[in-house]
């Protein structure tokens, strides 16, 4: 059965400025009505080259604990790196149809690896208005090229050089927040797997939409991760929830975006937030992001770490093998 792509339904679209009823939203979640229009607050932005490392750590932590997610400025990886990444992924957006679907993830795939459109089932049966690529860039025993692009070239070099930039920086951050609970630096790294956790590129193609005010990129959810580090483009589109609030992210170039997942926050025992977030699109421009999520092997247990935990202060969450949690969230089942 051929798969219906956002890109090909948005050429077509652009044309009528209607959209498919399945992709128009209940006015509860319609960006229009429910987007915060008042002064925004600031999203923390944390300056990882500030020699100061107790300050930074209060703010990696404060940020976690009050809303989820941050940005870090001066974080390691090269300007210049993010660029190629981005223009490598643009340029498979941009490739015919046929040569995207030469990397589309399997019907009867039970993984989420390649190119596909739907991903979680929607309550009200509503679509998402984007496209994707999934792919594991880490460890080398988890990679399956064969659904890494061949075109452009590249691809695959930009991506293996990225790969050992972000996972230097996401230890980093796990190093700072198992500091902040109290713990030693490899706690939760440990918690998440160690050396086999595994790191999920995701390439985010929103394209325009005649109707960015009825139709959302990727309604509200929290990601399954343990955290999630995201570049984005130059096309706004990030929104947080808070204080009962959809507050539009600022784009600031050449950031990472730092998501803290339902991983963090099950290992914490709920000291650290996972963010509620959706994405918005734009009416004339593409929105795309580079998402990479830090997960659990799929058989590793996850769930309070004992240290955080005692008489006074009970566990918060039951523990799940990573898969089964992923299972019974996609799948709208209990967690408790």
């Amino acid at each position: 059965m051929e798969v219906e792509r956002v890109q090909d339904i948005s050429s077509s679209s652009l044309l009528t400025e209607a959209i498919p009823l399945e992709f128009i939203r209940s006015e509860k979640e319609q960006p229009a009505i429910t987007t915060f229009r008042g002064p925004t607050p600031a999203i923390p932005v944390v300056d990882l080259s500030d020699p100061d490392e107790e300050s930074v750590r209060r703010a990696v932590v404060k940020a976690s604990e009050e809303w989820g997610l941050f940005q870090v400025v001066n974080h390691g990886i090269p300007t210049e790196l993010i660029r190629r990444l981005q223009d490598v992924g643009r340029k498979f957006f941009e490739l015919p149809s046929s040569e995207k679907e030469s990397v589309a993830k399997p019907e009867d795939s039970k993984d989420i690896e390649g190119y596909g459109t739907k991903l979680q089932k929607d309550p009200e049966g509503k679509k998402a208005w984007v496209d994707h690529l999934f792919h594991r860039i880490w460890p080398p025993s988890c990679v399956n090229y064969r659904f890494w692009p061949k075109n452009p070239p590249e691809y695959r070099e930009v991506n293996e050089e990225y790969a050992m930039h972000v996972k230097k920086l996401s230890e980093t951050l796990l190093g700072i927040l198992s500091e902040g609970l109290g713990l030693k630096r490899e706690a939760l790294q440990e918690g998440l797997g160690g050396e086999m956790a595994e790191y999920m590129m995701k390439i985010n193609y929103y394209p325009p939409c005649p109707r960015p005010d009825l139709a959302l990129g990727v309604p509200a959810h929290t990601d399954l991760s343990g955290i999630t580090l995201l570049v984005p483009n130059e096309v706004p589109g990030l929104q947080v929830f808070k204080d009962d609030h959809w507050f539009d992210a600022e784009y600031i170039p050449s950031a990472v975006i730092v998501h803290i997942g339902d991983q963090i926050l099950r290992l914490s025992n709920g000291r650290y937030k996972n963010v509620l977030h959706r994405t918005t699109v734009d009416k004339e421009k593409t929105r795309m992001s580079w998402p990479v999520f830090l997960e659990p092997p799929r058989e590793k247990i996850v769930g309070p770490l004992p240290e955080l935990t005692g008489d006074d202060n009970p566990p918060k969450f039951k523990p799940f093998a990573f898969k089964d949690y992923s299972y019974r969230k996609l799948n709208k089942l209990p967690l408790d």
